[in-house]
Formats: structure tokens, C-alpha cells, sequence
């Protein structure tokens, strides 16, 4: 199993980079920051600075999205960093949430999406690809290489990312919907026609280990209301009972009451306080360094190939260190 962390670009950028440089010190292979450009700092800008402070260190957005940026433009920056650091990077991308919301504007529809995918990866590959109706080439990409990893919860997105994408993103860390989520993707992606193994499976949550559950908990709490976000997308559409989306993940949101991006992704966000313990306790890991090990050993059984810590709490240096120490041996023994 590899493993990443996962930071917003909070200034200064230096502390971002200095987190960046003890995360691979400690044996972890990604390193993954939000992407909101009202919220944080650009974060290509900050990934060339840790790319160039790193010597392994594959670094991307969790996640980026077809909106905020032109598909060229997107895939130049990718294809410029990876022609100088050498195809260190990797897309991480999504319809749009915070970047697209705290804007003014919906997130991006799944057809969009797809879409973009491909145009995407084809350009930074020095390949061909129609942007508006316009066929591009990037003409200086020499042997580029750029995997493109979808963010996804619901029932089409799920299938799209099997159909199309690199790598699928899951932003929670239950095993039981896991389980179901990766069993979607997979076969979305042998009825395309694909490998449904060749399929990178990334699950990214929060990470805080100790004793103080409750401490834990509230450190972490944050995640639920964000993950929230999105299931509110899905009950919008599909409906509270609907058979396409578990109960096990829209339950919760019946208390929710709007939501403040200024608080995105921050411990002690106000707009999280209707998630319980218990949603908490499923979509993190929290405890001491053995409930990570057997947590996570779980979901490489599952099928996960990556875990990516969300690092935004009271204890990031802690969590990077102890990770290195104790958990990510245990897992690449």
C-alpha cells in the first residue's frame, strides 16, 4: 500500500513544503493539496516549490477540477512541471466544489467531466485533443506522462470513473461503502472494456492517532461536513431513499443546515457540528497506531491502493512522524 498527505495551501508555502519534505522523509510517495482559489494559495505555484525540495515525491491536487482553469492550461502547467522535475505529478480531478461553489458558479456536470479527462491527459502526453471545438497540441511535450485520478461518491460518477480515469479518489474511508464504491468502479471499468485491476484506488481521509478519542473526533469532524457536501448533491438528485445511493451514507445529512466554506476543510468547523461520532469514527482513522494498522489493512484487502491522510488538525507533524514509525511499515512490510 503507498501513501500520501494531503494539505491545504494555507500561506506561508514554506510550511506547506517543509510538511511536504517530512512526509517523504517518513516513507510517504504523494503529496496531494486542495484545490479552491479563493480559499488558498495557487497550488501549482506551491507544487513546483515542494517538487523542487523533493526528491520522490509525486505531487498533485485532491482535486483539481474543468472549471476554474482552461483544459490547456491546466494540462500546460502539468506537462511544464513534469518536464522539469520528471513526471512527478498526477491530476487529481473532480466536478467542483468548494473552488466552483465559493465562486458563484455549479460544479461542472459529470459529461463535462469526462470530457475534460481525456483532453487533459492527452495534452500533457503531447497528444492531440479537442478543447471547444478546437484541436490543440502541445508541440514542446516530449515523453510525457500524466495519470488522471477522479474523485467520485455517486452511481455515475462512479461509472465514469471506471470507464475513464487513471485512478479513482474515494474521500471517506469506511470499509463497508469502500467496498461497494471500488466493486462500482471496477466494474464500470470491465464493461468499458478495461483492465478493472489497472484502476489505482485511492481512499483519503483524515488521519489523528492517540488516545483521546473525543479530542480526535473533534479534531476531525470537519471531514464529515465536507464529505456531506456532495451527498447533498446526491439526495438532490436521486432522492433520500433511493436504491442508487447507500443509506449508509445519506442517513447523517437529515440535520444538516447549510454549509460556510470559510471553515472548509478546518478543524472546529462550525457547519460540521450534525455529524456524529459515529460517522466520524467510520470515515477516519483515529485511535491509537494498532486501529490504523488493522483499519487500513482492511481496506487493502478491499482493494485500496493508496491512503491519503487529510493532515489538517491540531497534530501534523505527530501524525507524519507516527505514520512513518509505526504504520506505513507495518502496511509495506
Amino acid at each position: 500500500m503507498d501513501f500520501g498527505i494531503v494539505l491545504q495551501t494555507d500561506p506561508p508555502a514554506s510550511a506547506v513544503v517543509e510538511l511536504m519534505q517530512r512526509a517523504e522523509r517518513n516513507g510517504f510517495r504523494y503529496g496531494w493539496t486542495f484545490d479552491s482559489a479563493v480559499l488558498w494559495q495557487e497550488p501549482f505555484v506551491v507544487h513546483s516549490r515542494i517538487l523542487d525540495h523533493t526528491r520522490n515525491l509525486i505531487v498533485g491536487p485532491m482535486v483539481t477540477n474543468p472549471g476554474t482553469r482552461t483544459w490547456e492550461v491546466t494540462a500546460s502547467t502539468f506537462a511544464t512541471l513534469n518536464d522539469m522535475y520528471g513526471n512527478r505529478t498526477v491530476c487529481g480531478i473532480g466536478r467542483g466544489d468548494s473552488a466552483m461553489r465559493v465562486a458563484g458558479r455549479k460544479p461542472n456536470t459529470l459529461a463535462r467531466l469526462g470530457d475534460a479527462i481525456d483532453a487533459i491527459r492527452d495534452l500533457a502526453e503531447g497528444r492531440e485533443a479537442v478543447v471547444g471545438g478546437q484541436s490543440l497540441r502541445l508541440p514542446w511535450v516530449r515523453n510525457g506522462k500524466l495519470p488522471v485520478w477522479m474523485a467520485a461518491y455517486g452511481p455515475r460518477a462512479l461509472a465514469l470513473a471506471g470507464q475513464k480515469a487513471d485512478g479513482f479518489i474515494l474521500q471517506l474511508a469506511d470499509p463497508y461503502l469502500t467496498e461497494s464504491m471500488v466493486t462500482a468502479v471496477r466494474t464500470a471499468a470491465s464493461d468499458a472494456g478495461r483492465d478493472p485491476d489497472a484502476v489505482t484506488v485511492c481512499v483519503a481521509a483524515p488521519a489523528y492517532v492517540g488516545d483521546d478519542l473525543g479530542h480526535a473526533r473533534d479534531q476531525c469532524r470537519w471531514f464529515g461536513g465536507m464529505v456531506g457536501n456532495h451527498v447533498a448533491d446526491l439526495v438532490a438528485r436521486y432522492g433520500e431513499h433511493s436504491a442508487l445511493v447507500p443509506e449508509a451514507l445519506t442517513a447523517y445529512i437529515k440535520a444538516r443546515e447549510g454549509y460556510d466554506y470559510s471553515h472548509h476543510g478546518r478543524a472546529g468547523n462550525p457547519s460540521a457540528d450534525f455529524v456524529p461520532d459515529d460517522i466520524v469514527d467510520r470515515f477516519c482513522l483515529l485511535g491509537p497506531a494498532e486501529a490504523h494498522i488493522e483499519k487500513l489493512r482492511t481496506l487493502r484487502d478491499l482493494g485500496v491502493d493508496q491512503f491519503a491522510v487529510y493532515d489538517m488538525h491540531d497534530a501534523k507533524e505527530a501524525t507524519i512522524d507516527v505514520y512513518g514509525s509505526e504504520i506505513i511499515p507495518a502496511l509495506t512490510r
